[in-house]
Parts: C-alpha cells; sequence; structure tokens
C-alpha cells in the first residue's frame, strides 16, 4: 500500500497564514499605539487651552489686585509686592495660589520702575550703568554708543558704535533696528554686547547666537565682573523714573549725585527699624523730596528722574493642570486709579 506525501501547498498555506497573523498583529500594536498617541495629543492640546486661560485669568487676578491699591505711592511691604501689607494697603485677602475649577495658579508682580527705561536712557546713564559693572573703559565707550545708534532714527554711527553697515558685515547679516527696544534680549544683538554683558554671568550656550559681537568675555564656568549686567539696570517699559521705594541701591545710583553709601541710606531709611524690605515696619517715602535729607542733594536734581509711583508692571502667572505647567508674562500699566491696561501677553 503507497502513502502520498502532504502536498507542499499545505505547508506553503500554513506559512502564509502565520505571516498574515503576524502581520495583522503588528498593525493591531501599531493603530493601538497610533490611538494612544492621538489621545494623548488631544489631551495634551486640551491641557493647553486650559491652561492658557489659567494663565489669562491670573493676569486678570493680578490686575484686581492692583486696582485694589490705594496707597498714595507703591512699595515693596504691598500686598502686590508680595507684602505683608502697609498701613493704607487693601484690607482684601489676596490669595497665592489660587484655585480655578481642577487649576491652580501662582503669581508674581514686579514694577518696572525700579529699573532705568533703556529707551529713554542717555549716555551718561548707560555709562554709569557699565560703571558699576566694573567694566573696561573701551567696553564702555562701545556698548554705551552701540546702544543709543541701535534705538536711535538715524544710520549715523557714534564715534564708537555702530549702524547696519557694521551688522550687514556679520554672519548672519542684520540692520539695526532704529527703534525702540522691545524685549531688552534685544541688546545681544548690538555691537558690544555679549552675554556676559547683558547678564552679569558666564556664557549661556543657548546664547550662542549672540557671541559675535567683538569677543569680549570672560572665562567659561566664571561669573562676569561682580555678577552685574544690563539686566540688572534697565527695563524696556516703565515711565522713565525710578521709584524710589523699590528700586535697589545698584539702581539708585544711577540717580545723578547718588554714590554707594547714599544708595544703602535710602535703602535703610526706607525698610524701617529691621532693616528688610517687604515687611510690616517699612517707612515707605511719600514723596522724593524726602531723599534731600538723606542725600544732601538739593531736591531739584531729581526732578523728573524719580518717583515715589510705579504705573509700569510685569506680571509672571505659572498655571498648573495635573502635571502640565506653563509660565505666562504680562505687561500691565496703569493708565488711571482703577483702569490698568494689558499692554502684552505671552507663554514661555
Amino acid at each position: 500500500m503507497k502513502t502520498g506525501l502532504r502536498p507542499k501547498s499545505d505547508g506553503i498555506a500554513l506559512v502564509m497564514v502565520m505571516c498574515a497573523i503576524v502581520v495583522l498583529s503588528a498593525l493591531a500594536a501599531a493603530l493601538t499605539y497610533s490611538m494612544k498617541v492621538e489621545t494623548r495629543l488631544a489631551q495634551n492640546a486640551g491641557s493647553e487651552q486650559q491652561l492658557y486661560w489659567l494663565g489669562r485669568s491670573g493676569v486678570e487676578y493680578c490686575r484686581w489686585v492692583l486696582m485694589q491699591e490705594k496707597c498714595p505711592y507703591e512699595s515693596l511691604n504691598q500686598k502686590w509686592a508680595g507684602g505683608s501689607g502697609s498701613e493704607c494697603d487693601t484690607n482684601l485677602p489676596t490669595e497665592n495660589p489660587v484655585h480655578v475649577g481642577e487649576g491652580t495658579f501662582t503669581w508674581k508682580i514686579f514694577d518696572l520702575e525700579r529699573k532705568v527705561n533703556i529707551n529713554t536712557a542717555i549716555a551718561t546713564t548707560i555709562q554709569q550703568a557699565l560703571t558699576l559693572m566694573e567694566r573696561d573703559p573701551n567696553d564702555i565707550a562701545v556698548v554705551s554708543d552701540s546702544i543709543l545708534d541701535w534705538i536711535d532714527t538715524d544710520d549715523l554711527p557714534r564715534p564708537a558704535g555702530a549702524e547696519s553697515d557694521y551688522y550687514q558685515g556679520l554672519s548672519p547679516p542684520y540692520f539695526a533696528k532704529n527703534a525702540p527696544i522691545d524685549d531688552l534680549a534685544e541688546l545681544q544683538y548690538i555691537k558690544g554686547v555679549t552675554y556676559e554683558i547683558y547678564s552679569g554671568h558666564s556664557t549661556n550656550e543657548s546664547a550662542g547666537t549672540f557671541h559675535h559681537q567683538l569677543g569680549f568675555g570672560s572665562a567659561p564656568g566664571q561669573d562676569f565682573a561682580n555678577g552685574l549686567g544690563l539686566t540688572n539696570f534697565f527695563t524696556p517699559f516703565s515711565t522713565g523714573r525710578i521709584n524710589i521705594n523699590t528700586a535697589d541701591t545698584n539702581v539708585l545710583q544711577m540717580i545723578p549725585g547718588v554714590n554707594a553709601a547714599m544708595a544703602d541710606a535710602i535703602v535703610k531709611q526706607r525698610a524701617g527699624p529691621d532693616g528688610v524690605d517687604g515687611t510690616e515696619d517699612d517707612i515707605p517715602y511719600q514723596d522724593v523730596s524726602q531723599l534731600a535729607g538723606i542725600t544732601g542733594l538739593n531736591p531739584q536734581q531729581f526732578g523728573n528722574l524719580c518717583d515715589v509711583h510705579s504705573l509700569t508692571f510685569e506680571v509672571h502667572v505659572i498655571a498648573q493642570l495635573g502635571d502640565y505647567k506653563r509660565e505666562y508674562v504680562a505687561i500691565l500699566a496703569r493708565t488711571s486709579g482703577t483702569d490698568i491696561q494689558v499692554v502684552s501677553f505671552y507663554g514661555q
């Protein structure tokens, strides 16, 4: 009796079935993964939207906090600044963090009159900042002239400055702005302004695109000079006057005639008995003329340079929803007692 062999076609069919199962399994796994990714992306998109509105809510909350301020001056012990509250401060309670639905946000408010407006600064003001930064005289001339050339509307360079002809020779080339600075980081595009001069610290790798200007700088890994940079002194937004209740000793020395000892005395007087700014025993200045008794300078010297008010504020809001976080920044401007406008809003 003959026994026949199983046809080869049966084995081939079995292999094909197995291959089909493997392929279908892979496709099913890929589809499952894709659905998970799509679901996560949809969740992320939804979270981004919720975080955005949490950030906007935080800015509106900060506007409300500033609207409650009834003092005839702005100082570091007031609630908007994170202080314990002054005698003329609002009695309404403030929260930080603030819970909204399933999310929360934390907030901080900084007045911008604690610094000097870079767009209205004159040469001697910029030079004073660079001197306090312990810069070399050659740096001072280049940086000061170049900043003023960047801001002014003409194409005529100052002796140590630069206009578009200089910047067109760089790689990549670009033009001088010849308009007010909108973001202080623009300073890093300006001739002579390295990251170290800008921030006061050693070179940051993330700022690599700004390292072509003249090659000034410190050794890698070292803080630059005394750790002061242009960011310690300037802001692109403010009324142009320095609030003597909120400015630090470095910025106070930007006032003509005020030296380090006078600046220390100004801060010591406003900080009250405990010597710490932002506490209950602070004694804020209610009028710029009070500086005369501390510095011995003629009150007329302060004129339009100083104030006890702040009208421009930078708000930082960190919105959180579960594990998701996002920081938002806004610039607020007070046009009247309770009229506070949002000048800009962006996420970081």
